[in-house]
């Protein structure tokens, strides 16, 4: 059995659609929609930008060209995260 080599990503994190109320993103056999209203920055985003996801933990997600983080588990229990995303 061999492993992957060092520093290879070995989970998959994509957007799959984008709709006029957020986009749903594929992360490892899961996925989440992140709706425009909580993550408003999205809405003024091109398509280019969130397309452009990085995964940079096991739980966080990257958009480089937006300077915007997310954790998986806000997105898979919003009602833990009362806190409204802002700049």
């Amino acid at each position: 059995m061999s492993s992957a080599l060092p520093g290879a990503s070995i989970s998959a994190s994509e957007v799959t659609d984008i709709t006029p109320f957020g986009f749903w993103l594929l992360v490892d056999d899961s996925e989440y929609f992140v709706p425009f209203t909580d993550y408003p920055d999205f809405r003024r985003a091109t398509v280019a930008q969130v397309y452009s996801v990085r995964r940079i933990g096991p739980v966080q997600l990257h958009w480089p060209a937006l300077d915007i983080d997310i954790e998986l588990d806000a997105l898979a229990r919003p009602s833990d995260y009362p806190l409204a995303f802002t700049r």
